[in-house]
């Protein structure tokens, strides 16, 4: 039955709007009071500039997403990965190594953008933080729980205008779950189920190889790449890695920890989790208000070693009560082929996430898609993926919310946001809007660099956001139930687990968590 104001649960928008006007959820595109105006600062009116930590691979979009602004140096240890970007900025200085970029650079610049591997996006942020300068970071926000609640309080200490790299965040589709949810729509929700397609065929792990070491390529500046973990040998993996990429079906794209492969080594990324989850599970963490979990455990694992991430895991986290709002159990599955969870009673041919007559952007309705060709008998059109698996697949990436009258799935970035059954979709009219929407991901952080209201993932939601989500990539290499305290940051039941809580950081690295800046080597 579509819903009106009426309908609304009016103790729930009191808690809601309460939290808002607390600052557990700024209201104003995510901020209504406007972030500290720091000499320097640019007027709206003038451009930001913009150094970035990261030039290839991811941060080529970040770089594309900020070019409005006056991009004045690029920091990247392998130039052959950054030779695009390079090449398309052809008179601005290059620099292997980011301090020696902000040593040199520093005067020069407003704010950075850092898109690097995950094991060193803290130490970045807080170099350029400690510097006054605003940051733009990639998700996930840090690579460890630690990291993630000094990042936190750093950017409230040196009043800086901060975002993560999660675009869903940025999206009407996350607000609008959340206004759903806040109507009572679905009555109280008290599991979410989540699940990605990482890393099935994206990158390999669930492995333990040693392999031996090779040259270093003339391109890229290992010592630095390595950066705050410890030192190894250069390695391109040899016969057994190319063995390996091969049972699962991966072509030899990259090389054995860069680029792009250190998603899955343990020292290196996150993950899945890094890769997907502050993606995936955005929508829920804005509308539930999840905060801190009770417990977190990884209730199944195939592939566990002492290198990279396992093959598969299902997670569950564990949150108590929040306002008026029930106890919810969050479950994330990884490596997934279609949806990893299907609510009883719907049935297998319908979209559960994303698909036509979803609400996307601006509320507006996905459309049908036009009706598909007649199929030839040629042997390509009869070799064509199944309508049904094509589907699944399609629904790789994505959450279910299950409330006691509903259920609501949202897709990869919350972009589409879908009432079930269908039927209910169908008729679905959707709530009063209580939310401010984004202007734009980048533009968002951008307006914040110059003194506009907090971005809409500033560090104040994505710091604590980032603390939870990484404590599945705890869970996945310890065994059983894990107890979390999040005020003191530890885990009160497991002592091998909170020796992963922090990490420990290369001795030539280390001056930046002890309050000093880090020194650059010539």
């Amino acid at each position: 039955m579509a819903n009106k104001p009426s309908d609304w649960n009016i103790s729930r928008r009191h808690f809601f709007f309460g939290a808002l006007a607390a600052g557990a959820m700024p209201l104003g595109g995510w901020g209504s009071v406007p972030s500290l105006r720091r000499l320097g600062f640019k007027s709206p009116n003038e451009k930001l500039n913009i150094a970035c930590i990261g030039a290839g691979g991811r941060a080529s979009s970040d770089i594309a997403g900020v070019s409005g602004e006056n991009l004045v140096a690029f920091a990247d240890p392998d130039s052959k990965r950054a030779a695009r970007t390079f090449a398309k900025y052809p008179a601005q200085p290059k620099y292997k190594d980011f301090r020696r970029m902000l040593d040199k650079e520093g005067k020069n610049i407003d704010a950075v953008t850092i898109a690097i591997p995950d094991f060193m996006h803290a130490t970045a942020a807080m170099t350029a933080m400690e510097m006054g300068k605003s940051v733009y970071c990639e998700k996930p926000l840090t690579h460890t729980p630690w990291e993630a609640r000094m990042i936190t309080q750093a950017a409230a200490r040196y009043g800086v205008a901060t975002q993560m790299g999660n675009q869903g965040y940025s999206e009407d589709g996350t607000r609008i779950a959340s206004e759903i949810i806040w109507s009572g729509a679905i009555g109280n929700v008290t599991e979410v189920h989540a699940w990605t397609d990482r890393s099935r065929g994206w990158w390999p792990q669930g492995f333990d190889l040693n392999p031996a070491p090779d040259p270093v390529p003339p391109t890229l500046d290992w010592d630095v790449w390595q950066g705050v973990s410890a030192v190894r040998p250069f390695t391109t993996g040899g016969a057994a890695y190319a063995a390996l990429l091969q049972t699962q079906h991966l072509k030899p794209s990259y090389g054995f920890y860069q680029p792009f492969n250190w998603r899955g080594f343990l020292d290196f990324g996150c993950g899945p989790v890094g890769d997907m989850a502050c993606h995936i599970l955005g929508a829920p963490n804005m509308a539930l208000m999840l905060g801190s979990p009770l417990s977190v455990e990884t209730i199944q694992n195939s592939g566990r070693n002492a290198l990279t991430y396992p093959s598969h895991t299902v997670t569950r986290f564990e949150f108590g009560p929040r306002g008026d709002m029930p106890p919810v159990t969050v479950y994330w599955y990884d490596a997934a082929d279609g949806p990893a969870y299907r609510p009883p009673g719907i049935a297998e041919d319908e979209w559960l996430v994303g698909g036509p007559g979803s609400f996307g952007k601006g509320g507006v309705r996905v459309p049908e898609p036009p009706p598909a060709p007649a199929m030839a008998s040629d042997t390509t059109q009869a070799s064509a993926i199944p309508p049904a698996v094509a589907r699944a697949r399609a629904q790789s990436n994505g959450a279910i919310f299950v409330g006691d009258k509903g259920f609501l799935g949202t897709d990869t970035y919350a972009e589409h946001v879908r009432l079930l059954p269908e039927a209910r979709n169908a008729e679905y009219k959707l709530p009063p809007e209580v939310l401010t929407r984004s202007p734009g991901h980048y533009q968002d952080w951008i307006r914040a660099a110059k003194g506009g209201e907090p971005s809409c993932s500033n560090f104040s939601v994505a710091g604590p956001f980032s603390e939870w989500v990484l404590l599945a990539t705890i869970a996945m290499r310890v065994e059983g139930k894990l107890l979390w305290d999040s005020a003191n940051l530890r885990f009160t039941n497991n002592d091998e687990a909170n020796r992963l809580v922090r990490p420990e950081f290369r001795k030539t690295w280390s001056q930046v968590w002890h309050g000093k800046k880090l020194e650059s080597q010539a």
